[in-house]
């Protein structure tokens, strides 16, 4: 299909190592000349402004999350996996929610803050006299896995295989074709938690797969498929996630040493510090809906059954909602970021991630305050608009 209404260049492609490494010149160049903008590379439409990102996710009628969430390379079949809730449109996404949600009430969630200290403080004591870490593997990646393993009820010894699974799936770049090992990942996972959730059926206990297997929606059980997304979907979006926000986080502090000293001085100030850390540098840059209709904006219509790619990461530095938006100020006190999205589909474990978040910055801070990182050592995930690292080598200066 041609949408000559819209330059067809390559101002953008999710998938382009250049875009990747550095995202945000394109973005400002989208939402100065391009708000609404027809990328060939991926075959979708991409909206970059906040408020055009912000309107979509609220109207889910029109910007329907069932057909996929993910954008895909022009000419490329992929296969995405079924995740309850986020590609699932209402009546039964509104279901599905209120039924997860109970485990992650605000109530659960403090009860878990020492048991997450607990282990970013043993991880951090476990490389810190090293005086160097890889950031991904030792810190970033092992806290949110350990926590979300923790809460599914996944045993500690299984958490190694589990974490190579997770990090296969979601490091499986299909412009490289490397789909094969996701999907290979996949369905390991799912054998996996097919036993578990039997195991789970005979022997109840006191976790959140438990919850899940014994829940009703409207007097019905959740399918197996169901069962099984939840599970994928909590491990994604509970561990990787956080993961790609930590390892960010780490490479922007090294990058603001004032910042980061004022931190170490100041605790009290980590919670804002997390808020404008999610906004500067999004872990998840944007997410694809399908449009049920016709739909115009800023002159340009974009027909029904096309993709619209919404870039959070974009909308966080837009600089008509946020002021010198390009610049990391954790005075900021940014509250309408949009890292964890907007509407029936806001991120379930937000306030998980952020606590997870300060656990690791208080550790640091406390431990280790004076760090570099080697980016030029370092490896990026390329997967598309997930941004992140799949390794960060990292070293620091004693306490003066």
């Amino acid at each position: 299909m041609t949408h000559a209404a819209v330059p067809e260049s390559n101002l953008y492609d999710p998938f382009d190592t250049g875009v990747q490494d550095d995202p945000y010149p394109v973005y400002e160049s989208l939402r100065a000349a391009h708000p609404v903008y027809w990328a060939p590379p991926s075959n979708t439409w991409v909206l970059s402004r906040h408020a055009d990102v912000e309107a979509a996710p609220l109207d889910p009628g029109t910007y329907s999350s069932a057909s996929g969430i993910f954008p895909t390379p022009a000419g490329m079949e992929m296969t995405e996996l079924f995740l309850p809730m986020i590609m699932t449109d209402p009546p039964r996404h509104s279901q599905l929610r209120a039924l997860v949600s109970r485990g992650f009430t605000a109530r659960r969630i403090a009860s878990v803050e020492p048991a997450v200290m607990a282990i970013a403080t043993e991880l951090v004591e476990g490389f810190v006299q090293a005086g160097a870490c890889d950031l991904v593997a030792e810190l970033a990646g092992p806290l949110p896995a350990m926590v979300i393993a923790d809460l599914l009820g996944i045993p500690r010894e299984d958490l190694a295989q589990f974490r190579q699974w997770s990090s296969l799936l979601v490091q499986a770049d299909p412009v490289r074709d490397q789909t094969g090992a996701g999907l290979a990942a996949a369905a390991s996972l799912y054998e996996y938690f097919s036993g578990f959730l039997a195991q789970r059926r005979k022997e109840p206990r006191n976790d959140l797969i438990s919850a899940l297997v014994g829940a009703e929606v409207d007097g019905q059980r959740l399918t197996e498929e169901e069962l099984l997304g939840f599970c994928l979907l909590l491990l994604v979006a509970g561990h990787e996630t956080t993961t790609n926000l930590l390892a960010n986080s780490m490479v922007i502090l090294a990058r603001h040493p004032a910042a980061r000293e004022r931190l170490a001085r100041h605790p009290e100030l980590h919670p804002g510090a997390v808020e404008e850390l999610l906004r500067f540098d999004s872990p998840v840059q944007g997410l694809s809906r399908t449009l049920t209709r016709d739909v115009t904006i800023h002159g340009i219509t974009m027909p029904a059954g096309d993709t619209v790619l919404l870039l959070f990461g974009s909308a966080n530095r837009d600089e008509r909602v946020f002021p010198a938006a390009d610049r990391f100020d954790i005075d900021r006190g940014p509250e309408r970021h949009l890292a964890f999205g907007r509407g029936i589909h806001f991120c379930l474990g937000a306030a998980l991630t952020r606590l997870e978040a300060r656990a690791a910055l208080e550790v640091l801070l406390r431990t280790c305050p004076d760090w570099e990182v080697d980016e030029d050592r370092s490896g990026r995930l390329r997967y598309g608009p997930i941004r992140g690292y799949l390794a960060l080598p990292m070293h620091w200066l004693p306490h003066r």
